[in-house]
């Protein structure tokens, strides 16, 4: 079991950890038995998601955030490893907010950067994106051939990249990047405007509304669940300094369209409703696929969940914790 191979008194900083990926590292980090801090300023997470865990387990929560670099300095102290998932998501939000982007995605993982280096942590894990793929054609989806980036989200999330790889080049310290793919499962906020595409479709079926598929469904995701995106963070912690400076595709490698998605949710939930089709997104891509045989062989990575067991855990969670509106 991965989470052997630590030593019980090495201590994590998850920053975004009142997010959906955070909260659910926190949680599994919690229920092992290790000490962590969580970094959050609220913005983008939810505050019961902090509560939620608070009742279980004993944690240092620092509401903050990352564009001060001063409070990245007080969260990294006495920290090991440094899961980085704070960021603002959505490409479309990216369009209309370009200048928020730059300062929290870009400025405030440089914020981390530098604070983890002058703490010496042991290493830093953080979220980049499949959007750094831009127009780039070509499936599966290979680390080292991108294309044109379509939004200010992607030009973050390489500008993370990019940055990461320097401060293994120049300073030494250890960085990994996980460019998650689709990630879905328990905690995905299903309310956001921004929200993403699973939990929109658990949302509108559970009140016996018909969804909106943007653009005709035919286009495909690597769609990945939150317990192989826990596996892979952890991973990265313990991988070798080979692994360092690098960024890796964390997906499970298949892809689906978002019509077979969207019948499988209905069958799951026990719903017979068609949906409705609107425009496609500005800035998305159409087919997505990813090549992880980088992070089989560097992060010893293999995703255990594939998509149907893991719509399945995540419909059984929705079901119990997500109330229909009146």
């Amino acid at each position: 079991m991965i989470i052997k191979r630590f030593n019980k008194n090495d201590k994590f900083l998850i920053t975004g950890g009142a997010g959906f990926v955070g909260s659910n590292l926190a949680e599994f980090l919690l229920g092992h038995g290790f000490e962590i801090k969580v970094l959050d300023d609220l913005s983008n997470g939810q505050k019961g998601n902090i509560e939620e865990l608070k009742l279980k387990y004993d944690f240092e929560f620092i509401e903050g955030d990352i564009r001060d670099f001063n409070i990245c300095v007080d969260a990294v102290k006495g920290v090991d490893y440094i899961l980085h998932q704070a960021a603002w998501g959505s490409v479309p939000r990216s369009i209309r907010m370009p200048l928020i982007y730059d300062e929290v995605n870009v400025h405030g993982t440089l914020n981390m950067l530098e604070a983890a280096k002058e703490e010496g942590v042991k290493k830093i894990v953080y979220a980049s994106s499949s959007s750094v793929y831009g127009d780039e054609a070509t499936l599966p989806k290979y680390e080292g051939k991108e294309g044109k980036l379509l939004s200010p989200y992607a030009i973050t999330k390489k500008v993370n990249e990019l940055y990461a790889k320097n401060y293994f080049d120049l300073y030494g310290l250890e960085t990994v990047g996980l460019r998650y793919f689709n990630v879905f499962g328990r905690r995905q906020d299903p309310h956001s405007t921004y929200a993403a595409v699973i939990p929109v479709f658990v949302r509108d079926l559970l009140n016996d509304k018909a969804p909106v598929i943007n653009g005709d469904g035919t286009q495909t995701r690597d769609f990945t669940y939150i317990d192989n995106v826990i596996e892979a963070n952890l991973l990265s912690c313990l991988a070798g300094s080979e692994a360092s400076g690098e960024a890796f595709n964390i997906a499970y490698g298949k892809n689906i369209t978002l019509n077979d998605l969207y019948e499988i949710v209905c069958e799951l939930l026990n719903k017979n409703i068609d949906p409705n089709y609107g425009e496609p997104r500005v800035g998305d891509i159409p087919h997505s696929l990813a090549d992880i045989s980088k992070a089989k062989k560097l992060l010893g990575y293999d995703p255990q969940v594939d998509v149907y067991e893991g719509l399945k855990r995540t419909m059984d969670w929705y079901v119990a914790n997500l109330q229909p509106s009146k």
